[in-house]
């Protein structure tokens, strides 16, 4: 019997939270089938465009959503007839019209939502952003403040450091329209900690077969860019570069990106740890979620309410 082309699982968050490390063991794996683009984020969509965002290089990257049904369809045709079929768009999670339109049209799909350390996820967002350009402010708590001026301006949900990380709200409304038992929430610590155990979990949530994939790949950590002339200079003409990158095909603005932004990086530096000071002044806008995270889950998530920093991917690995 020939399948309806559809996923069969989603990873659907968080941002920056190991979705596209544990995607890239996933796609490892021969028994599973992902799509290429990895997120096309059509379930943001409902049969229409995605708005006009309005922040630094928004309307360039919006041009690579798939928001027709025919289009994602197609994204997996090419999967092999017994493959489980996915897709990672950790939008998905936070997006609550996301979450309806998948439970009304997938009523048997798989959901994995990784979660990480809420001011961790938050960091690592804005040093995303902030080492490819787009971000113009230097402070990451400045641009955290920031987040409300920028949603009323029209920023693409990318910008949204506290939203993205509010992981109990988001579970919550999800449990209302998925079965939990359909859900796994998986925890970064786990991904950098313990990979192949934490693969091998996802593997039995999916029903394939474990023992298949040996390692979880690094994530996709940015360089860090320390203030100074590099982005200065350098940082408005990517954005101004973004901006025109809406007129002409993502794969000409991506290529004609590179050389500019390899500028502005450089490999030898690493992100400077959030002091215990700033993390105690981000705290009250994630601790009552972190609270109801905990019931949702029936986990312990108080180490997220510590003020000590756990650093990066690459750092954490090394220890």
């Amino acid at each position: 019997m020939t399948r309806d082309p559809r996923p069969d699982f989603l990873l659907v968050g968080a941002p920056k939270a190991g979705t596209s490390a544990l995607h890239l063991a996933l796609a490892a794996h021969p028994d599973v089938f992902v799509t290429t683009p990895k997120e096309p984020k059509f379930w943001l969509c409902e049969g229409a465009p995605p708005p006009h965002w309005g922040g630094p290089g928004d309307r360039h990257s919006q041009q690579e959503w798939i928001w027709r049904a025919d289009a994602y369809a197609d994204l997996f045709r090419p999967a092999p007839p017994d493959a489980v079929r996915g897709e990672s768009t950790p939008f998905y999670l936070w997006h609550r019209g996301a979450q309806r339109r998948i439970a009304d049209a997938l009523p048997e799909v798989r959901l994995i939502a990784v979660v990480r350390d809420p001011i961790d996820r938050a960091y690592s967002n804005w040093m995303h952003l902030w080492s490819d350009g787009l971000e113009p402010e230097a402070d990451f708590e400045t641009a955290f403040a920031r987040e409300a001026e920028r949603v009323a301006a029209g920023y693409a949900p990318f910008w949204r450091y506290r939203e993205l990380g509010l992981y109990g709200e988001q579970l919550r409304d999800l449990v209302k329209l998925v079965d939990p038992a359909r859900i796994l929430v998986v925890r970064y610590r786990d991904i950098v900690d313990h990979p192949v155990q934490t693969v091998d979990r996802a593997c039995r949530f999916l029903g394939i077969r474990e023992g298949q994939v040996t390692e979880i790949p690094r994530d996709n950590s940015r360089p860090y860019v320390a203030p100074g002339w590099r982005p200065r200079v350098l940082g408005p003409v990517v954005r101004g570069g973004a901006w025109a990158g809406q007129f002409v095909p993502p794969e000409l603005w991506r290529r004609a990106s590179v050389p500019v932004v390899a500028r502005l990086q450089t490999r030898d530096a690493h992100r400077p740890s959030l002091s215990a000071e700033q993390r105690a002044r981000l705290l009250p806008a994630f601790a009552d979620d972190i609270r109801l995270l905990g019931e949702i889950t029936g986990e312990d998530f108080s180490d997220w309410l510590s003020t000590r920093d756990r650093g990066s991917f690459v750092q954490r690995a090394a220890r």
